[in-house]
């Protein structure tokens, strides 16, 4: 099994699969390839169709995009979505709205785990993903996290979602009230969170896109 992603720093795509692979158990090689330089689509091409990370081979199969490969990896570790349903149903629901919502915030407040942009970013709409992210998290601890830290009690797809969040929200100083506050608190001491900044702040290479503030 292969896990194609792109830059540690700025890839929270490449997140979202790699630390469900990891939380899940699986044995992979990380083929990491620096995005948005000369030559890079094409090295990304040669393993993803879409041009785009992450993709995940596994025995000659191609999967891309984040949810496939996380709903590719649950279907060989079932564990990786609650066991309850009605649990399972509404980490798919906020799953699903992290994959596609809240486009104000990751357009303001990009992933960039060096950085320290604390009060940057912040804008009405980027205030209202704040809001509704701060909601989201305080509703699934109550209702779902009793078993343990995270949203659903233990580490599933929906937390990996949400990972890139817990970055950008430590690097713009966002510091979300109830159970959110320690539900961030667990996902950045979260050792494969962590094993995945300390290699971002190794990183060389800068993108002055996602740079967005100095």
């Amino acid at each position: 099994m292969k896990l194609i992603i792109g830059n540690k720093n700025y890839s929270s795509w490449s997140l979202r699969a790699w630390l469900t692979a990891r939380e899940g158990g699986f044995t992979f090689e990380e083929i990491r390839i620096p995005l948005f330089i000369p030559g890079s689509r094409e090295r990304i091409l040669a393993h993803s169709p879409s041009a785009k990370v992450p993709c995940l081979i596994d025995h000659g199969l191609a999967v891309w995009d984040s949810m496939a490969i996380n709903e590719y990896l649950a279907e060989q570790n079932p564990a990786l979505w609650p066991a309850d349903r009605a649990a399972r149903a509404v980490a798919r629901a906020v799953s699903a709205e992290m994959h596609s919502g809240f486009v104000p915030l990751r357009s303001k407040m990009p992933m960039n785990i060096r950085k320290d942009y604390a009060g940057h970013g912040r804008s009405p709409e980027v205030e209202a993903d704040i809001a509704r992210i701060t909601a989201l998290w305080n509703d699934c601890r109550s209702r779902f996290g009793a078993a343990g830290p995270y949203l659903f009690g233990a580490f599933s797809i929906a937390d990996a979602m949400y990972a890139p969040i817990c970055f950008r929200f430590a690097t713009y100083g966002v510091k979300p009230e109830g159970q959110a506050g320690a539900y961030l608190a667990t996902m950045l001491a979260n050792p494969h969170m962590k094993a995945w900044a300390e290699a971002a702040r190794q990183e060389s290479e800068t993108l002055p896109s996602e740079d967005l503030y100095g």
